[in-house]
This record gives structure tokens, C-alpha cells and sequence, in this order.
């Protein structure tokens, strides 16, 4: 799967997708730092990628719908430590494996996943 990881997160979001057999990018590879929001997403889309970020901003359904994306994934979680995020991107792996991201939002807390169309 490809994955763009959003400039909230840190660099080591992009190196255990990686291991885990995914082609991820941070947004700081890309020279994207301190790109608005519809810049990030824009090129995401002509990348086919899908966007980890803890922005919420991404979860407004009305300014980015779902379906004309390749996935996002929001974290929502209380804590956004790095050590905590690492945790939750571990535990997501058997998910991101078995559950289509395309054309989905997930909302990822910390403990559940809700996917919206």
C-alpha cells in the first residue's frame, strides 16, 4: 500500500510502514512542510497514496469526501507522543492488510477504528 505521512507525524511513521512492506513518503520528502491542506490532499490523490495525519481538519467529510480519495487515516488519539503514535501505527498493520483504504476515512482512536465512506 502506498502511504504519504502528513509533517504532525514523526519520520519514524514513514520507516515501520516501510518495514511492514508498504511504500510510504513523508510529506518533508516531498518538500510539502507548510503546505495548506488542499495541497497535501491534491497530491495525494494524483499519487494514489493515502494520507496519515493526526490533522483533523482531514475528517471534514464536506472538504475532503471520502470517495474521491485513495484513504486517509486520521489519528485521534489523547496521547500524541511519538513513542504512543508508533504504537498505535504497529497495532493498525493487520488492518491496513486486511481492510480497503480506498475511497475511506478512517478515524483511528485509541481504542477503536471508524470507517466512513
Amino acid at each position: 500500500m502506498r502511504f504519504k505521512i502528513d509533517e504532525n507525524l514523526p519520520q519514524e511513521v514513514v520507516e515501520l510502514l516501510c518495514e511492514h512492506g508498504h511504500a510510504a513518503v513523508s510529506v518533508f520528502d516531498q518538500t510539502l512542510s507548510g503546505a495548506q491542506d488542499p495541497t497535501v490532499f491534491e497530491v495525494c490523490q494524483e499519487e494514489c497514496r493515502v494520507l496519515v495525519t493526526l490533522d483533523l481538519d482531514f475528517a471534514n467529510i464536506q472538504a475532503y469526501p471520502p470517495g474521491e480519495t485513495s484513504g486517509i487515516v486520521v489519528l485521534r488519539l489523547v496521547r500524541q507522543d511519538k513513542s504512543r503514535v508508533l504504537q498505535i501505527i504497529e497495532k493498525l498493520m493487520p488492518a491496513f492488510a486486511e481492510a480497503a483504504l480506498s475511497q475511506k476515512l478512517w478515524i483511528v482512536e485509541e481504542d477503536r477504528i471508524r470507517i466512513r465512506d
